[in-house]
């Protein structure tokens, strides 16, 4: 089979191409900057060099290819806003996909995207899997709730350095996934014709809010977490501030996703049906217990070898 990963150097496609490579398919990546991707090509994938926003270099890429897996998005240092990459940018790759002959086209959403309407990036989603629902392709969609990745920067990070953790609202919870645990099922949608012209949640087995999370870093940490609540009324306020500004828009867009997070409405579903459609194990799945075990155990060795280096240094400069 031959897979097309778009979106592959980021958090969740390269986890993508790692796993389609290691399940001996034929991956192409198709990348903006193949010097950024060198280390998909070492990997064993090749690259070739497009851009969503300019259709003409689609064609290319998609030639030979049977499936195609999108886990591209918008990023806040790109040019344009979430609209151009994320609606405009996927109608060109759904239409380039249609004229190519692909067989079938996997593409990541988010859990409840059509229920937030006003909040951009929700709604950019839930246009995208009704365009892809209408084009003719079959198509399988992914709906996620949040990456185990990212709450290492948000928590864990922090409450070593004892920082400010920031908790916004009612503290929605989410179920969060690992990455590497979304490529399975990516994959293996790729090859299980029970998954096509169908939308399957994609999410942890556990939803965790803002304050288990925190509680759960203590535990591990050993330390107390400086917690502060941002009203959700600021954040209202910051995205009307932004939003004015057309240097802002990309902020603003991204101040709207606080909304979601400060619902209090969980983002979470039923996975059992979804494993045995996908043919998968959830007891092979990282919970979040289990990555922060892993990642607090190691960060915490390494400050212990630290400290003891340091005395280390200091007696012998004594002596």
């Amino acid at each position: 089979m031959s897979l097309l990963v778009v979106g592959a150097t980021g958090t969740l496609g390269r986890q993508v191409v790692r796993r389609a490579l290691d399940e001996g398919h034929s991956v192409r990546c198709l990348v903006r900057s193949p010097r950024k991707a060198a280390f998909l090509r070492e990997w064993g994938a090749d690259l070739v060099k497009a851009d969503l926003c300019q259709a003409q270099t689609l064609p290319f890429a998609l030639e030979g290819i049977t499936t195609v897996i999108d886990a591209s998005t918008h990023r806040p240092t790109d040019p344009g806003n979430i609209w151009t990459m994320d609606w405009d940018g996927k109608v060109a790759l759904i239409q380039a996909a249609q004229q190519a002959g692909v067989e079938h086209f996997i593409f990541f959403s988010i859990l409840g995207a059509d229920q937030y309407p006003k909040v951009p990036l929700m709604d950019v989603k839930a246009c995208t899997e009704q365009f892809l629902r209408e084009s003719g392709l079959n198509y399988t969609v992914l709906a996620l709730g949040g990456f185990l990745q990212g709450l290492i920067g948000q928590y864990a990070i922090p409450i070593l350095e004892k920082q400010t953790v920031w908790v916004t609202g009612e503290a929605t919870p989410i179920a969060y996934m690992n990455t590497q645990d979304i490529a399975k099922f990516a994959v293996r949608s790729a090859t299980t014709p029970a998954t096509r012209n169908h939308c399957f949640p994609v999410v942890g087995n556990k939803a965790w809010d803002g304050y288990e999370i925190i509680g759960l870093c203590e535990r591990l940490s050993g330390q107390d977490a400086k917690i502060a609540r941002l009203p959700i009324e600021t954040l209202r306020i910051a995205r009307k501030v932004a939003n004015f500004f057309e240097w802002g828009w990309n902020l603003s867009d991204r101040l709207a996703f606080s909304e979601v997070l400060a619902s209090g409405q969980p983002l979470a579903a039923d996975m059992a049906p979804v494993y045995e459609t996908f043919g998968l194990d959830p007891k092979d799945m990282t919970t979040l217990e289990a990555y922060f075990d892993e990642y607090f155990g190691r960060m915490m060795r390494k400050l212990k070898k630290l400290g003891y280096d340091k005395e280390d240094k200091k007696r012998k400069m004594n002596f």
